[in-house]
C-alpha cells in the first residue's frame, strides 16, 4: 500500500508540475503577444497625428469662408437694410466661428509648447476633442448665417426653417450618425487608442518637421482668407462711413494678421534658402518657434475685428471693447496659457523637463 500511495503521490506532482509550466508558458506568450501589440501601436501613433492633423486642415479650410463672411458683413451695403434681429444674429454667428477656429488652432501652439514637436498619444487625443469641440459652434454659425440669407430672399418663415434645417443637418452628420455607428463598431480601435494615451516617441527630425509645417498650414489658409476680406473690406463704401476710431483698429487689425501671414510662411522659406531643403533641428527650432508666436497676432487681430463688426451692430463702442477684451483672454488663454499651465504642471511632477520615451 505504501509504495503504490508513493507512486500515485509522485505522479500527482508530476502533473501538477506539467500543469503549472503549461500555464507559465501561456502567460509569457500572452505577454509577448501583447507586447508586440504595444509596439505595433506605437508604430502607428505618427501616422495617426498626420491624418488627424490634416482632417483639422480640412476643417479650417471649411470654416474660413464662413468667418470671412461674419466679419465682412458689416461692410457690405445691403447690411443697414437687415432688421435688427438680423445684424444681432450675424454677431452671434461670428462669435460663434470665432470659437470654432479657436479650437482648431489650439492643437498647433500646444504641440510645440508642451510636446515639443514630439508624438504623443496626449496629443493625438487632444486633436480629436478640439475638431470634436469645434464642430458644434460652426454647426450653429453655419445654422444662423442660412437663416439670414433665406429670410433675405424668401422671408422670415422660410429662413427659418432653411436655418433650422441646415443647422439640425449639419449636426445629425457631424454628430448623430458617428454616435449611432460608435455603438456598434470600432471598439478595437478606440481600445487601441486609450492605450496609446500614455505613450510618447522620439519622433525623427523629418517627421517633427513635417508636422511643424502641416501645423503652419492649418493656421494659415484661415489667415490668409481673413487677410484678403480685410483688405477688401477698406475699399467698400460702408467702410467710410465707419467712425475714425473703428477706422483706426480695423488698420491695426489688418497689421496683425498681416504679421501672422508674414510669420508662418516664414518656416518655408527658412528651410529653402538657408538650408536648400535638408532637415535640421535648427529648422525646426526656428519653425515651431515662428508658427506658435503666429497665433499672438492672430489673437490681437480677431479681437479687433470683433471690435470694429460689434461697435457697428449695436451701436456702443463700450459693447465692442468689453466683447473684443473677452475675445482676446479666450484666444490667448486658450492658445498659449493653456499649454503653458499643462507644461509648468508636468515639469513640476517630474522634477525636470519631460523627453520622449
Amino acid at each position: 500500500m505504501s509504495v503504490g500511495s508513493n507512486q500515485f503521490g509522485a505522479e500527482l506532482i508530476a502533473r501538477l508540475r506539467h500543469r503549472r509550466e503549461f500555464f507559465a508558458r501561456q502567460v509569457l506568450a500572452a505577454e509577448k503577444l501583447s507586447g508586440a501589440a504595444v509596439m505595433a501601436d506605437k508604430m502607428q501613433l505618427p501616422k495617426l497625428v498626420k491624418t488627424a492633423l490634416d482632417e483639422t486642415r480640412m476643417l479650417v479650410l471649411g470654416a474660413q469662408i464662413l468667418l470671412g463672411f461674419e466679419l465682412s458683413g458689416i461692410f457690405r451695403d445691403g447690411f443697414e437694410t437687415l432688421p435688427m434681429h438680423a445684424r444681432y444674429l450675424d454677431g452671434i454667428a461670428l462669435l460663434l466661428m470665432i470659437i470654432t477656429v479657436a479650437f482648431l488652432v489650439t492643437p498647433e501652439s500646444y504641440h510645440q509648447i508642451v510636446e515639443v514637436g514630439a508624438d504623443t498619444g496626449r496629443f493625438h487625443r487632444l486633436i480629436s476633442r478640439m475638431a470634436g469641440f469645434s464642430l458644434l459652434p460652426f454647426a450653429l454659425s453655419l445654422g444662423i448665417a442660412l437663416f439670414i440669407t433665406g429670410e433675405r430672399i424668401f422671408g422670415f418663415s422660410a429662413g427659418l426653417a432653411a436655418g433650422c434645417f441646415f443647422a439640425v443637418l449639419a449636426l445629425s452628420c457631424w454628430y448623430g450618425l458617428q454616435y449611432l455607428r460608435r455603438l456598434q463598431t470600432g471598439h478595437k480601435e478606440r481600445a487601441i487608442s486609450a492605450r496609446q494615451q500614455t505613450v510618447m516617441e522620439t519622433t525623427p527630425l523629418d517627421e517633427r518637421i513635417t508636422q511643424m509645417l502641416t501645423e503652419a498650414r492649418v493656421v494659415l489658409p484661415g489667415v490668409q482668407a481673413l487677410l484678403g476680406f480685410q483688405l477688401a473690406s477698406v475699399i467698400s463704401q460702408s467702410f467710410e462711413r465707419l467712425p475714425a476710431s473703428s477706422k483706426t483698429v480695423h488698420a491695426a487689425s489688418l497689421g496683425c494678421i498681416a504679421v501672422a501671414v508674414i510669420l508662418l510662411i516664414a518656416p518655408a522659406a527658412y528651410h529653402r534658402i538657408v538650408f536648400s531643403g535638408q532637415d535640421t533641428e535648427e529648422v525646426h527650432r526656428f519653425g515651431s518657434w515662428l508658427v506658435t508666436c503666429a497665433t499672438a497676432p492672430l489673437a490681437l487681430g480677431l479681437s479687433g475685428d470683433i471690435y470694429v463688426v460689434l461697435t457697428e451692430i449695436t451701436a456702443s463702442a463700450m459693447i465692442g471693447a468689453f466683447t473684443a477684451s473677452f475675445t482676446l483672454v479666450f484666444l490667448v488663454g486658450l492658445w498659449h496659457l493653456f499649454p503653458a499651465v499643462i507644461r509648468a504642471r508636468r515639469l513640476r511632477r517630474s522634477g525636470r523637463p519631460e523627453r520622449p520615451r
